[in-house]
């Protein structure tokens, strides 16, 4: 290990380093660790990389264990290019590509992101599921989930999408199927429904605008938290929305409903101190580092995070249909908020199961604390720090 002073870290950090087992001298790599893009399939030719690697004055190496990515120097910056104005790329760490390609989503998939901000995995995930299923975006803050939108829309990615803001340890709204009443693009017949969900637009009523700020006005009074509907801030046409009302789109499903019709697939990548991504880290040198000791190493709040990592994997996996399958990953290297969360809830829940990621086997990155777990980190996998869990359901 480097000394401190070589890192250029304060001592307490180093220290909390030291007490979870994490190697400092990742904290170095960040002048070597490539920046990632993901390509839209179909949307770039072979032809069109190289129209980018002369736009990027530099080469796109294509990253050989995860489709459709491909890697540049960290010194890169994509937002000015065409491909990313017109919605052809977008910028996404390898590891979080590979926390997505090991849920296994296939087209028809039912998939649920309960942490969905900033909204890249969500766009993956919107790519896998092709002209079938849905994915369902959950995040706790609407600006956040407001980006998700803006990002969706974009890439053109939200035909089978709904986003809601919502406390994800609490959501509670299984997956809705598509029915005759959406695919007409909201002149349906509603024989008898009233006020059912039309096509969604962004340019809502003045009255509908008003009832919706009044209700979050609403939520932000209670004192109870989490027991407010979600706020549905986007849907699209084929997301199973149009054509319902708001009382069949918020009906809560009982648990043995939700074991035959939950989510196919699950995406828990919760909350953390973000301590395994090198460039968060790096901010604190401006934000300072007075920052991080309150962000990262206050023990109070690391404990408040575990105990919300747990309860947004419990949650999770309460609305997974039995067969299904979970995964549960964090950009954080310490053990408390993975392998500790991850044998809990095993103790927990007779029903779940670890899982093997098969693609792993090619994967650049190590084995976690727990069997079948992963561990991606700068210097092994040349990407920012990842820990990867994968669950299924068994039937009670």
């Amino acid at each position: 290990m480097e000394e401190a002073s070589e890192i250029g870290l304060p001592e307490a950090f180093l220290d909390f380093l030291k007490e979870n087992g994490v190697d400092p001298s990742i904290y170095t790599t960040d002048d070597s660790t490539p920046r990632y893009i993901r390509l839209k399939p179909g949307s770039v030719s072979e032809a069109q990389v190289q129209q980018l690697e002369a736009e990027f004055k530099s080469k796109l190496e294509k990253v050989g264990w995860l489709p459709n990515f491909y890697s540049l120097p960290p010194q890169i910056h994509i937002a000015n290019s065409m491909a990313y104005k017109e919605g052809k790329i977008y910028g996404i760490d390898a590891a979080s590509g590979a926390a997505v390609a090991a849920l296994n989503v296939f087209e028809g998939d039912h998939v649920l992101d309960l942490c969905a901000a900033p909204g890249a995995k969500l766009c993956m995930m919107l790519d896998l599921i092709g002209n079938s299923g849905s994915v369902t975006g959950v995040d706790v803050a609407r600006h956040r989930l407001a980006a998700c939108r803006t990002m969706i829309q974009k890439y053109a990615l939200g035909d089978r999408c709904r986003l809601f803001v919502a406390d994800g340890t609490t959501f509670s709204l299984i997956p809705v199927m598509e029915h005759s009443d959406s695919k007409s693009g909201g002149e349906f017949a509603s024989k008898g429904k009233v006020d059912v969900f039309k096509e969604w637009t962004s340019k809502r009523p003045w009255k509908e605008r008003k009832n919706a700020k009044k209700a979050r006005e609403g939520i932000g009074s209670q004192l109870v938290p989490g027991i407010q509907d979600p706020e549905l801030i986007f849907y699209g046409r084929h997301s199973g929305v149009i054509g319902l009302s708001r009382t069949e789109l918020y009906k809560i499903a009982c648990d043995s409903e939700v074991l035959k019709c939950g989510y196919d697939k699950v995406l828990v990548d919760a909350e953390c101190t973000h301590d395994g991504s090198i460039r968060h880290i790096q901010k604190f040198d401006h934000w300072g580092w007075e920052t991080l000791e309150r962000r990262v190493l206050d023990a109070e709040r690391t404990d408040s995070l575990t105990v919300l990592q747990f309860r947004l994997l419990s949650n999770g996996f309460r609305l997974l249909k039995v067969g299904g399958s979970l995964v549960y990953s964090t950009c954080s290297l310490t053990a408390a908020q993975n392998e500790d969360v991850v044998e809990q809830f095993l103790r927990e829940n007779a029903s779940a199961e670890l899982q093997e990621i098969d693609a792993a086997t090619s994967w650049p990155c190590k084995s976690g604390g727990i069997p079948k777990t992963l561990r991606f980190d700068p210097l092994t996998s040349q990407t920012s720090g990842l820990f990867v869990a994968k669950f299924t359901k068994l039937a009670s």
